[in-house]
């Protein structure tokens, strides 16, 4: 059964001759257009393709590419961010400047968009002057290993997209794509990186070639075989790997298409989330504004910083979080269900213990009609804030939010509790709110 159903998978995921022939035509068309554009600034860089694209291990429906322009170790990190620049704007017709580490080209092709990335040409990767210098030793590494190997990749990536775990971008905190090559390496095929995968337990580490145990706190390691100080699986949050975990025993006890294929997740209608706020009986608030004009692993953790340190603030003020979300598109929203949105007018505030005379004496002469409990002494004092919505539009701007997330909010933002939500009629804001309330 189980083999049944991974033809299936693969008859729907693996690219067909026509689509690897327009790829390789793509890519062979834009590295010889890098190739020329630097010999003609006299510039010794050349074009590469990096990725899954390179290694034929990329499935159905995957239309981003990477191809780095490779410049030598020796030219100054402003040389190559402004060269990198000139070549490939005059290789792409249609393209958005774009920042991460040092500035890049987003062009687009058609269908497909491709990432175009100066590095630097490093002999060693434990040389490497920036991030992305190591792909090119990814690749390398690859090359010859992943051979004869590329459907079980392509089955353990739509695997891995179907259960919600794929992408090591910071929004997702899942398995990268070379990650599941990487897996796939170590173990020998699909089934067998479940089978593995059920029995992990937090802490596991995978170290292909013998480097030695990295210092590490992840509840998964995969030691880089190019650069042994670097985890593989850094990005992977607690919640994937053990989402990971749980899906692979359910494969393998009830194998399902389902699993690969999930049914599509339809929006959350206004009477739906109606039904929901009135079952749950929490509060749900929206604080919502525009969405800073940065990458989304440049925006994510400052988002993830802003929620923390909102919940920190609701949790001074004696506001009990339920749970709480992020979630960005042309709008930013932090969201925050709440167990408890309203509190009494007044709160106890607690002075020293009677032992404490010097401090005790301050606290009376401070404070009228103290009392003592518990030893202590305690005064009732009127509450600052009673409701969460007062407190956020007061003192949120107070909060430790990220630098571009502050600035967004400081241009101006929304507090919207519960039906007033909905005001945002965005699809995948929608489809982002029944997967809040559907966890599977």
């Amino acid at each position: 059964m189980i083999a049944d159903i991974c033809a299936q998978v693969l008859e729907r995921i693996t690219p067909s001759k026509s689509e690897e022939k327009a790829l390789h035509e793509l890519t062979v068309r834009i590295i010889a257009q890098i190739d020329r554009a630097a010999a003609k600034l006299d510039i010794d860089a050349h074009g590469l393709l990096v990725g899954s694209a390179a290694r034929n291990t990329w499935i159905v429906g995957e239309k981003d590419l990477d191809v780095f322009i490779t410049f030598p170790e020796e030219i100054s990190r402003e040389d190559l961010e402004s060269f990198g620049l000139q070549i490939a704007k005059k290789v792409a017709v249609s393209y958005e400047e774009r920042y991460a580490e040092h500035p890049y080209i987003r062009a687009s092709y058609g269908e497909y968009n491709v990432d175009i990335v100066p590095c630097f040409r490093v002999s060693d990767p434990s040389a490497i002057k920036s991030a992305v210098d190591r792909t090119p030793f990814h690749n390398e590494y690859l090359r010859t290993r992943i051979k004869g190997l590329e459907d079980q990749v392509r089955l353990l990536k739509q695997f891995m997209k179907g259960v919600g775990v794929y992408g090591a971008e910071l929004r997702t905190k899942g398995f990268s794509g070379y990650l599941c090559e990487l897996l796939v390496i170590k173990y020998g095929s699909f089934l067998d990186v479940l089978e593995s995968a059920s029995a992990w337990k937090r802490g596991v580490v995978i170290d292909l070639e013998g480097h030695g145990t990295l210092q590490h706190e992840d509840p998964l390691t995969i030691i880089d075989p190019v650069d042994p100080s670097r985890n593989v699986a850094a990005a992977v949050s607690l919640d994937n790997f053990c989402t990971f975990i749980d899906t692979s025993r359910e494969f393998l006890k009830e194998p399902s298409i389902r699993f690969f294929f999930p049914p599509p997740i339809e929006p959350l209608t206004e009477a739906e989330l109606a039904k929901e706020l009135q079952a749950r009986g929490t509060t749900l608030f929206a604080i919502v504004f525009d969405t800073p004009n940065v990458v989304d692993d440049v925006l994510y953790p400052q988002l993830y910083k802003a929620v923390r340190s909102v919940e920190e603030l609701l949790h001074r003020n004696y506001f009990r979080v339920f749970r709480s979300d992020v979630w960005s598109n042309s709008n930013a929203v932090i969201l925050l269900e709440m167990e408890v949105a309203s509190l009494p007018n007044i709160k106890r505030h607690f002075g020293p213990p009677i032992e404490s005379v010097m401090h005790a004496e301050k606290f009376k002469a401070k404070y009228a009609s103290p009392y003592i409990q518990d030893g202590r002494y305690v005064v009732e004092i009127p509450r600052e804030y009673t409701k969460v919505k007062d407190l956020l539009l007061s003192q949120l701007q107070m909060c430790g939010l990220g630098k571009h997330v502050s600035e967004a909010i400081g241009n101006g933002f929304q507090v919207l509790e519960n039906m007033e939500i909905a005001k945002i009629d965005e699809r995948g804001f929608r489809i982002f709110l029944r997967k809040y309330f559907k966890r599977r």
